[in-house]
């Protein structure tokens, strides 16, 4: 790089609480200019993130996070077929309304656009549950919008972040991975065949992420105009996976954070189920647990101190059964394993925490929200201040910031292999 300080110019589209953004931003040579979300929760915890970690004014926070709905793309893009009510909201800027998305970015060039559009009509476990399989679900075709921006904006690249199930999805009867690649080579931009977007599925764990959590990397790139594809990007990726003696686990994530015990007594506030014997001395923001009645307490007590995530199915319903008096087909507890990376962290935590179960017997207890950020590697001082339950909500749908780390060191050595004026100024 030279020394003019060449910056890789980004939007990122569905940008959650800015999970991706917090991993790109940590390379110098990558500015994102806006963020596009949806949820005003997250909206408003990424809005605290910049002014806290990139020295941001409210202001500025305000304009580049830009809370609205990407389906309407014009909307977005140039500030139009905005009712008054939505003109004039405090959660809206008047400069973005005056000019949209475009009014944001103004004169700059866009390298590279981002994004992951909500993944559970593509997930397996979302369709298995979904008596039509997501097949009519609207989140199939937020690619579509998108692909919109791809198209107004006219980036060299993009980056198209989602789960592998996205690979099998087929609603309406057409893969999803056909209707994708379509409509990007109708805009001029070339992707992954089907056979090279499998070989684009990535775990997070193999990016330092104490987290075993796969996502496939859809890159695309600008039809004859680049020096670069997405093989080049794989490569680099691949160049940075960490040994699997490196993987991150549990207890070197959590281990030491400060110990919750359920309480002793009855006496106290009735909606608080475990105290911090000895206090909270590191100050962890968002490291209190969720209630649990005596009875989960005891379940989740006894689940983890029999071992009972090494037993078999039939053993795992019978536990149940004995436990609740109901029946199951399905496993209903899992323990996280002191020794072992996280299972996937998901947005169902914000529903109940059985399937995430501390793994130390005596704390009987679900995972706090930090503990959950720290699996996700978001890092300590990252706030998260809406409720617990948005807050769990957020850190499961989220791209985990280490992995975001790696995309972005992978972008910008591909980028910066060619020549300069491939890259913003």
């Amino acid at each position: 790089m030279s020394e003019r300080a060449e910056r890789i110019n980004v939007i990122d589209l569905f940008a959650g609480c800015g999970g991706l953004s917090e991993g790109l931003m940590r390379n110098e040579q990558i500015n994102c200019l806006a963020h596009v979300e949806w949820d005003i929760a997250m909206v408003r915890t990424l809005r605290n993130r910049l002014v806290k970690s990139q020295k941001k004014t409210e202001d500025q926070a305000l304009k580049e996070v830009i809370h609205f709905d990407i389906q309407n793309t014009s909307g977005l893009l140039h500030g139009s077929g905005i009712s008054d009510s939505q003109k004039y909201s405090k959660t809206n800027h008047p400069d973005f309304i005056l000019g949209g998305l475009e009014g944001v970015v103004g004169p700059q060039t866009i390298d590279m656009i981002v994004g992951g559009p909500p993944c559970q009509a593509y997930s397996i476990a979302g369709r298995a549950q979904d008596p039509n399989s997501m097949r009519n679900d609207y989140r199939n075709f937020l690619f579509e919008s998108f692909a919109a921006v791809v198209a107004f904006f006219k980036p060299k690249c993009f980056v198209f972040e989602n789960v592998p199930g996205m690979l099998s999805a087929a609603p309406g009867g057409i893969k999803v991975t056909d209707r994708i690649t379509e409509a990007f080579e109708q805009l001029g931009y070339t992707i992954q065949s089907n056979q090279g977007m499998h070989e684009s599925v990535f775990n997070a764990v193999d990016f330092g992420v104490p987290q075993a959590r796969k996502r496939v990397l859809i890159f695309g790139v600008k039809t004859g105009e680049v020096r670069f594809s997405w093989q080049d990007f794989i490569s680099e990726m691949n160049k940075l996976r960490i040994e699997p003696s490196a993987r991150k686990t549990v207890e070197d994530t959590i281990g030491g954070y400060p110990k919750i015990y359920p309480k002793k007594s009855s006496s106290g506030q009735s909606n608080i189920s475990h105290v911090f014997p000895e206090g909270n001395p590191r100050q962890l923001q968002a490291h209190e647990p969720r209630f649990h009645n005596k009875r989960d307490i005891g379940i989740f007590r006894q689940w983890v101190s029999s071992g009972m995530n090494s037993a078999v199915l039939v053993e795992k319903q019978s536990f149940y059964e004995n436990a609740t008096g109901k029946s199951s087909g399905h496993t209903k507890y899992r323990n996280l394993d002191w020794d072992k990376p996280s299972p996937t962290i998901v947005a169902h935590l914000k529903k109940d925490g059985l399937m995430f179960i501390h793994p130390d017997p005596q704390q009987a207890r679900s995972l706090t929200v930090r503990e959950a950020a720290s699996l996700q590697s978001f890092p300590e001082d990252f706030e998260f201040l809406e409720s617990k339950m948005k807050s769990y909500e957020m850190i499961g749908n989220a791209v985990p910031p280490l992995l975001a780390e790696s995309v972005g060191r992978a972008i910008v050595k591909v980028l910066t292999k060619c020549s300069t004026p491939l890259i913003s100024t």
